[in-house]
């Protein structure tokens, strides 16, 4: 390989995640950490770390000048971003290519162009591409009010800029719509720098369904099958599966198709996950965006597909081929994911930092557990709460289900609160065992847990 030396530019899992993958291939890594972060596994597991500032995120992880000069500086040939922070930030990959650092990421034409939601949009549909219905950008009350009465309330205010669910707003009442959008531009300004917003029709009865893409410098495109994510809080995902477990065989292959349709068109190059939405009352779907990095939940994928897709990435920006054809891609089994978070479900999911007593997680046959914690780990307050990804794998959906309630009974952490009582109360309701959900059924759920 003529990458000999990764800087990984993120902390948490992710970060562990990446330094075993450069590990498995014979590859250094350093890992940038903030002050807060010096003493964590991944400082520990690495090659090398270096501080690039203070605790805060936009003091050292989203500090686009840090992190190139730690690459620099240390004279690594690569950058890996891992997941958020800088991940999908153009910049980033403008510096990498100025100062000659492989970005293990895509290109910089498709971080900008599926960087903004419109732009994504316009794409997807110039490619015959169904999008769910909606507007341009809207800028003022009257253009906004005249969008959604011509879509029909109610109806999804969303941020051209960002995703994660900052600055979206369901609007069901035309009077309601001017405070959805003065406070959905606010959040989406301070969240993305960009309070460019626009309307689409809300679909109410749905389900979240992403597809993982590779593509390589070569044109070579391949999909991984797709993935189950319509179980989310404030839009963000808790539980995650593949395959997904209640759509049809047709279905799941136009969906997947229609992705790797739409990475081949773009010439996409390395990790990417298109997500669509599947309106379950007429069977339609519709291309909502596309994540130009690796996912939180890319481990599900691996699981039943036997691909390391992190290395994966790291071969593809080193200019190799993809190891691996269409044809030659085999399925094998379920795997869920649980997201194991720092917070309080009983005090309406409230974070939960502070030292970690004890980190006991269970193990198994297809138990495996993505995490940076350990006994006397210092969950700080100045990132999100995720502790660790649980996954569980079985021959058949059941089987990894009753893997997956084994795990959570056997996971043991003291020391700070986690949302594995709320996760084990999901995975005991009616709604989760037949698969009867949609992308607002666990904040119903989360509402019925807090007043039990």
């Amino acid at each position: 390989m003529t990458i000999s030396r990764v800087l990984v530019a993120n902390r948490g899992e992710i970060a562990v995640r990446v330094i075993r993958a450069c590990q498995a291939l014979g590859l250094e890594s350093v890992v940038a950490v903030s002050d807060a972060d010096r003493d964590t596994l991944a400082a520990r597991m690495a090659t090398r770390a270096v501080c690039i500032g203070p605790a805060r995120p936009a003091e050292s992880y989203l500090k686009v000048e840090a992190i190139i000069a730690a690459a620099l500086g240390t004279r690594c040939d690569a950058v890996h971003p891992g997941y958020g922070f800088l991940a999908e930030h153009p910049g980033i990959v403008e510096a990498c290519e100025k100062h000659g650092l492989t970005f293990i990421g895509p290109r910089l034409e498709s971080v900008r162009e599926m960087g903004n939601k419109l732009l994504a949009r316009k794409i997807a549909a110039s490619h015959g591409i169904p999008v769910v219905p909606g507007s341009q950008k809207v800028q003022a009350l009257d253009g906004a009010l005249r969008a959604a009465e011509e879509l029909g309330f109610p109806i999804l205010i969303k941020a051209a800029g960002g995703g994660g669910g900052r600055g979206m707003k369901i609007v069901s009442d035309p009077g309601d719509l001017r405070h959805a959008l003065e406070t959905g531009a606010a959040e989406a300004r301070i969240a993305f720098g960009d309070e460019a917003l626009y309307i689409e029709r809300y679909v109410a009865n749905a389900r979240h369904i992403e597809v993982q893409v590779l593509g390589d410098k070569f044109g070579n495109v391949v999909h991984l099958g797709e993935r189950d994510c319509s179980l989310q809080r404030r839009y963000q995902k808790v539980i995650e599966e593949s395959p997904a477990y209640s759509i049809t065989q047709a279905l799941r292959e136009r969906i997947c198709e229609t992705a790797a349709t739409l990475a081949r068109k773009m010439e996409y190059e390395n990790a990417g996950t298109v997500e669509f939405l599947v309106d379950q009352d007429t069977g339609a779907f519709y291309f909502l965006e596309m994540n130009t990095r690796i996912q939180v939940e890319h481990p599900v994928t691996e699981m039943v597909t036997g691909i390391d897709l992190v290395k994966e990435q790291i071969r593809v920006a080193d200019g190799r081929r993809l190891g691996f054809t269409q044809g030659e891609v085999r399925f094998s089994g379920h795997a869920i994911e649980c997201r194991i978070n720092a917070e309080s479900a009983r005090h309406g999911f409230r974070p939960s930092p502070g030292p970690m007593i004890e980190w006991s997680p269970p193990e198994g046959p297809g138990v495996r557990v993505d995490t940076h914690c350990f006994p006397g780990y210092l969950v700080p307050p100045f990132y999100d709460s995720l502790l660790a990804k649980l996954l569980t794998h079985g021959a058949s959906r059941q089987e990894a289900v009753e893997r997956m309630h084994q795990a959570l009974a056997t996971f043991r952490v003291t020391g700070v609160e986690t949302n594995i009582p709320f996760l084990r109360y999901l995975l005991n309701q009616r709604g989760y065992e037949t698969g009867d959900v949609n992308t607002r059924w666990l904040e119903a759920q989360a509402e019925a847990f807090l007043t039990r």
